[in-house]
């Protein structure tokens, strides 16, 4: 209690002068701050000693008040002068004040309202200089209005390019800003297996306007020299294999730095040729690449070709469009409207010095950035080209005379040639009626095509199409096309004309327009009337699906549609009437997933956007981690875990290099500095290694290549330092994670599978946590006190940052930390919906995989353990290498 009242006493005390000595007894005597005759503290204390409460017999007035006068002047002068947030009229007795005197001096006494007043001003002068001029709220009407909508529109997308489906998108999903756009991540509901189930029996729509598309134009010799020169034949098909030289089918490949292959990787590339144009030898080339790829190809493609003039294009649009349609095209400042209150189409967020365009003198190429230029959808799923012949509907030939000249099809309708093969492609549109999956056609056919408004056949209610069996085309026709797939000149399409492309985006009918047209209508629900303006060049793309492995063939296969910008959500919402799921990132994860194809740049460790999105992973999963209490928390030092937020590639490559030579005996052939570690995309090794990873008898190993000592070494001469992409099975219970550790299995480890195919596996043995005891103590430890673990590579005696339950860098052997030999990490790991059982998806090293091979039997190769992060328990599993 004694600390409890020498608080009250301090806080009754805090506000008077400290310049009055109290006389008096007692403890505050003591303190320095004195107290009258008897004391503050009521009561008595403890012990039986107690305040004197005996009045004095008799005092002297003059003594009295002068001992007193100190206090009444420090009163006074307290009173007088208010400091720090009082007011003057605090002064006033309580019963006097009123609430008024704080914005109305003359309520104060006349002694007082000089000191209100100044008081008053000098307030208001502080608050004038503080206060922010913030403009004035609008109205939530004035701020739905369309040009105040578009502005803000426009406004919100300085940093983030938005797609022409984002108001759909951010209504349903869950965005992200990944490469300068803002895309959809997830839906708001729960459509995880009703989006599997639509790749697997319907369709599945997915916006992937995102993707950069660069084109090339110039002679065809000049283009396959320079794009020569960053790819190779080991990897399969380049830019010059004929049958994608055609301009009939779409070629996919991977692109490296310039003659730096098998180093230098960069990333995957989608590339088509424009058909033939008769009497002319230029050639025009679209490559399609990630927009985290687009700085590193466009900088290569710029060095291969020579192309050093920079230009803009917008010039040169305008001229041909004048030369295309017989009249000027009216310009964004020419119409009185501001420019910054219009929709954007395209990039339209770009800098006005941006340069879209480069020449080369030397070699006549040029290189144009098509970024968000042209809509590109994706429909997968076996019912996809029910869904495209149910929306689209081809472009019927006009038979008027009297048409307007400033429309794109009034011209080119009047060349024969043109609509002739306008009617083919009709013909061969229509045959895909009579396919009964998407995945029966030739891998990446190209169809071109000019169809009418969607919206013009915009059904009332949402459906799924359903085939019709009565009106099915010609069986020979479709078996010719499932054959052969489409020919060369019906791939063509205008939509590659520059000129074509921006007159169907500016004389796109609007949705006024196309209101007014359907009140009009003497039957309401009837079909309307194509106006001349409502044809729409587009193209279709089919996409392969899963086109490697024995299982699953053709799954996910589906179309790309292709469209000039501004009618993304003309096609868009037709598209969802009729059924179709829709999809962002996170089921193009799970797509490539399903497929067991890598997915960029999730699983690209060797290449520059790769290794930055481990970096931001890595991040992710440290702030995951530490938001976590402490207790619950995986130890993973515990778990012999080296790497549960990074996988340290390099380390584990030049590892089981060294130890493959150092059991060879091959010391002598060491390298000075070893290199950087690279994926194996060679299709030969590839080929080699698939047919030595499957178990087979005895009988039947004569019938396949026969894995040998001398076979093993020379494909280790030539890839020892790379990984291998591999689809692993758990052939028992278990879910694979991601980052979990796929090891070598001992010799009893096959035995035991032998014995009890079900089997769970072994356990590993518990790790020693070294590094609790120095938390514990608060110590900070450097790379000497992990010698016995650390590889010896000059790092002693560097300070450690230290993380509950995680190893600190730099890391120790990752090779044989564990009781097993570490072969690589899970890449993407889960239950599979297609297979039925866990399936993971991994690197692991080329070393390792042979050495781990030569050792095993021939009817048990290929089984490897798989161990997840925060588990003990290893599962065995079967390497697929899908070539």
């Amino acid at each position: 209690m004694t600390g409890a009242k020498d608080r009250m006493r301090q806080k009754k005390m805090k506000n008077q002068p400290r310049n009055v000595t109290y006389s008096g007894t007692g403890r505050g005597v003591e303190r320095g701050q004195g107290s009258q005759v008897g004391g503050w503290v009521r009561g008595h204390q403890d012990g039986g000693q107690g305040y004197s409460q005996d009045l004095p017999k008799y005092i002297t007035a003059s003594h009295f008040a002068n001992a007193r006068a100190a206090e009444v002047n420090a009163m006074l002068k307290a009173v007088s002068k208010p400091a720090g947030s009082c007011h003057v009229f605090n002064a006033l007795p309580k019963h006097m004040r009123r609430r008024a005197m704080s914005h109305n001096t003359k309520r104060l006494p006349i002694r007082l309202r000089e000191g209100a007043q100044k008081l008053m001003e000098r307030s208001q002068q502080t608050a004038e200089k503080e206060k922010k001029q913030t403009p004035k709220c609008k109205s939530r009407k004035a701020r739905r209005r369309h040009g105040n909508l578009l502005l803000e529109f426009n406004r919100r997308q300085r940093k983030n390019k938005w797609l022409e489906t984002h108001i759909w998108h951010a209504k349903r999903f869950h965005m992200l800003k990944r490469w300068s756009y803002c895309l959809p991540h997830k839906p708001t509901a729960k459509t995880f297996r009703s989006s599997y189930r639509a790749m697997n029996t319907h369709a599945l729509l997915q916006d992937l306007s995102y993707f950069c598309c660069l084109e090339l134009q110039g002679p065809e010799e000049q283009i396959l020299r320079a794009l020569g020169r960053l790819a190779s034949k080991h990897t399969g098909p380049t830019f010059a294999a004929e049958l994608f030289l055609s301009g009939a089918r779409q070629g996919n490949l991977h692109l490296y730095r310039a003659d730096q292959f098998p180093h230098g990787s960069l990333g995957p590339a989608e590339f088509l040729w424009r058909p033939r144009v008769p009497n002319t030898s230029d050639r025009q080339l679209w490559i399609w690449v990630h927009p985290a790829l687009k700085p590193d190809v466009l900088s290569e493609l710029l060095l291969v070709c020579q192309c050093s003039d920079v230009s803009s294009t917008s010039e040169e649009i305008c001229t041909v469009e004048e030369t295309l349609t017989g009249r000027k095209r009216k310009r964004d400042d020419e119409d009185g409207i501001d420019s910054p209150s219009k929709k954007l189409l395209g990039d339209g967020m770009r800098a006005a010095g941006t340069p879209v365009c480069w020449r080369s003198a030397d070699t006549a190429i040029t290189i144009s950035d098509l970024t968000m230029e042209i809509v590109r959808y994706r429909l997968i799923g076996p019912l996809a080209h029910l869904v495209l012949t149910d929306t689209l509907q081809p472009a019927n030939e006009d038979k008027e005379t009297a048409e307007p000249s400033g429309f794109w099809w009034s011209n080119y309708s009047k060349d024969q040639t043109n609509m002739s093969v306008h009617q083919q492609q009709r013909g061969t549109f229509h045959l895909l009626r009579g396919l009964c999956s998407t995945g029966e056609l030739p891998a990446g056919c190209v169809l071109g095509l000019t169809v009418e408004d969607p919206r013009l056949t915009l059904p009332k209610r949402c459906g799924k199409p359903v085939p019709d069996l009565q009106q099915s085309p010609d069986d020979d026709l479709v078996r010719d096309l499932v054959l052969r797939g489409v020919a060369a000149h019906c791939s063509d399409s205008v939509l590659w004309d520059a000129s074509v492309r921006h007159n169907v985006t500016h004389n796109r009918m609007s949705e006024q327009e196309l209101n007014r047209m359907r009140s009009e209508m003497l039957v309401p629900g009837s079909r309307l009337k194509a106006p001349p303006q409502a044809r729409v060049p587009v193209l279709l793309v089919h996409q392969s699906g899963r086109v490697h492995g024995e299982d699953r063939r053709h799954w996910g296969s589906g179309w790309d549609l292709l469209l000039p910008k501004g009618w993304g959500m003309a096609f868009w919402i037709p598209l969802v009437y009729r059924g179709v799921r829709v999809g962002g990132l996170h089921m193009s994860v799970m797509h490539s997933q399903f497929k067991g194809q890598p997915h960029f740049p999730h699983d690209y460790p060797d290449c520059p956007a790769g290794t930055l999105f481990q970096s931001e992973q890595e991040a992710e999963l440290i702030d995951k981690f530490k938001r976590r209490p402490p207790s619950k928390r995986t130890n993973y030092i515990k778990h012999g875990c080296l790497a549960p937020f990074r996988c340290p590639w390099q380390q584990l490559t030049e590892e089981w290099e060294e130890l493959v030579k150092l059991s060879a005996e091959t010391t002598s052939s060491c390298r000075t500095g070893p290199p950087e570690f690279t994926v194996l995309r060679s299709r030969t090794a590839l080929r080699q290694l698939s047919a030595w990873c499957r178990p087979c008898s005895r009988g039947r190993q004569a019938t396949r290549s026969v894995l040998t000592p001398e076979a093993a070494a020379a494909l280790q001469r030539e890839w020892g330092q790379s990984l291998i992409w591999v689809r692993l099975r758990l052939l028992c219970k278990g879910q694979p994670a991601l980052h979990a550790t796929v090891c070598v299995p001992t010799i009893s480890d096959l035995q035991l599978l032998l014995k009890d195919s079900r089997s769970g596996g072994a356990l590993e043995p518990l790790h020693k946590d070294h590094i609790k005891n120095m938390l514990k103590h608060k110590t900070r430890p450097t790379s000497k006190d992990f010698t016995s673990d650390l590889p010896k590579d000059g790092n002693e005696g560097l300070p450690v940052r230290l993380m509950r339950g995680v190893w600190p860098q730099p890391l120790p052997s990752v090779l044989s930390h564990c009781s097993r030999l570490t072969l690589g990490w899970v890449q993407k790991g889960d239950f599979s919906l297609a297979a039925g059982c866990g399936e993971a998806l991994a690197f692991i090293s080329v070393s390792g995989l042979l050495h781990m091979l030569l050792q095993q039997p021939q009817e048990q190769r290929g089984i490897v353990l798989l161990r997840n992060p925060s588990s003990l328990q290893y599962r065995y599993a079967q390497i697929n290498i899908d070539i």
